[in-house]
């Protein structure tokens, strides 16, 4: 099987690969992403880009309503030192991530999702989001960002792993940090 760039290059070259974006270099953010501070025009697109991640890929049982957090983007995350941010293919949003201010200069990385024709370091949309993450954080002078995810997702835990992120227990989290249900790996980054 080709590595992932060249499969990715092959698709381009045929142009039979779905929702591809047709520009960009490896490694770096394709030339129409745009990664910019969430608005409220994008709230049913910010749904509609996590729930079929969560439901259809993760196999995790759960509805818009229970999440209130996405019903109201600006009240849980846009305050204090937090904030949700998305990426945009010619106003597409095609990821998210967020921040939740913790107290203590210290933050949540949250909601972090890319759509499937998005992933991958070849794009660089996941990269670029955690960077723009990253910058708010030192900008605001926050010493640590903590996340939780599970154990099922290797490809998760090499992400983060790859960008400074280093395992932790739960018992070494902020006594702030909101832990999910599913959440039984925990990782930090100091700043």
């Amino acid at each position: 099987m080709l590595p992932t760039t060249e499969l990715v290059a092959f698709w381009r070259r045929l142009g039979t690969y779905p929702n591809l974006p047709d520009k960009g270099s490896f490694g770096e953010p394709v030339d129409t992403i745009e990664i910019g501070p969430f608005d409220p025009k994008y709230r049913n697109d910010v749904a509609s880009v996590i729930l079929p991640i969560q439901q259809s890929e993760l196999s995790i049982p759960i509805s818009l309503e229970a999440q209130p957090d996405l019903m109201d983007i600006p009240r849980y995350y846009q305050k204090d030192n937090g904030n949700f941010w998305v990426a945009l293919d010619k106003e597409r949003v095609v990821g998210t991530v967020a921040l939740q201010d913790i107290g203590q200069q210290q933050g949540a990385l949250r909601k972090m999702f890319v759509t499937r024709a998005y992933r991958g370091p070849e794009l660089g949309v996941s990269g670029g989001l955690l960077k723009k993450l990253l910058a708010w954080c030192r900008e605001r002078g926050l010493r640590g960002v903590f996340l939780g995810t599970s154990s099922k997702y290797p490809a998760v835990h090499r992400f983060y792993e790859k960008n400074g992120f280093k395992q932790i227990g739960r018992q070494e989290l902020p006594p702030s940090f909101p832990v999910m249900g599913l959440d039984d790996r925990f990782y930090a980054l100091e700043l």
